[in-house]
């Protein structure tokens, strides 16, 4: 068994993303976190789209932030419950049909 000490995701404003592309299902790295990430803002889990990070760079304490607005907890990029909320509407509604 390999001891890989490099984490393969990334935590930014409490969401959890793939760490090469900052994808929340990504095909490339086999990676799928709606689960853990609904859990966190209290949702139970759907079946539905993954939610990407905008455009992301470190600041100088190695935090992860949006480069639009140089901030880590920054709700306008980063308002994850509110992404969340709408692509699980937007399953149901098209579970619906």
């Amino acid at each position: 068994m390999s001891d890989d000490a490099t984490p393969s995701t990334a935590e930014i404003n409490d969401a959890v993303f793939c760490l090469s592309h900052f994808k929340e299902v990504c095909t490339d790295c086999g990676t799928d976190l709606r689960e853990e990430n609904d859990g966190f803002f209290g949702f139970d889990f759907i079946d539905r789209e993954g939610i990407e990070a905008p455009a992301t760079g470190r600041d100088k304490d190695g935090a992860y932030q949006c480069k639009k607005h140089s901030s880590a907890t920054c709700n306008q990029c980063y308002g994850w419950k509110k992404q969340i909320t709408r692509l699980r509407a937007a399953a149901k509604k098209a579970g619906k049909k």
